[in-house]
């Protein structure tokens, strides 16, 4: 994994502990370039900053969270980076958090306590198989879908999809 070695990582978590732990497995794997931050909103400033590969965000900061953090790299105006990778880690795996930290544009999710397997395929999968980017009236970031499902039946909506034909609608 020589290869990340020239990879900047923004490393976002209120927990010290944590970031220390997550620093170690990123250094093990030798990632050198890791800025820390504290929360969502000095994360934000960080990324105006310097030039950040990928972004590994905490779920629950104060006094701005992983989620908005994530809606504001992929949504605000003056976004450094909005394509940006970002791998949420949090304690809470419940399905709505998933479910709130996909809708907001993360990109890759990871359960704490993280162990060092869990992190690095996390950062395989972004670097090695990116997922392409949609945007919608109500949605800017990777494709949720993670894999085209062939007994699909509803609405064809994205124009990517018209070239498979309806599957049980009209492709709009």
């Amino acid at each position: 994994m020589s290869s990340l070695q020239a990879i900047q990582v923004l490393l976002v978590d209120d927990n010290q502990h944590m970031r220390a732990i997550t620093s170690a497995v990123l250094g093990s794997a030798g990632m050198r370039k890791v800025i820390e931050a504290t929360d969502g909103s000095s994360a934000l400033e960080m990324l105006r900053e310097h030039a950040i590969d990928l972004a590994i965000v905490d779920f629950n900061m104060f006094p701005l969270d992983g989620v908005e953090f994530t809606r504001l790299v992929r949504n605000s105006p003056d976004s450094a980076n909005p394509y940006l990778p970002i791998i949420m880690m949090t304690g809470h795996s419940e399905k709505s958090r998933v479910y709130e930290a996909r809708d907001a544009g993360v990109t890759e999710f990871v359960v704490k306590p993280i162990t060092a397997k869990a992190v690095l395929d996390r950062i395989q999968a972004v670097i090695w198989r990116p997922r392409p980017f949609v945007k919608t009236e109500s949605y800017f970031g990777p494709d949720r879908r993670r894999q085209a499902n062939p007994n699909y039946k509803g609405p064809m909506r994205r124009s990517t999809d018209q070239s498979s034909g309806p599957a049980g609608g009209s492709a709009a």
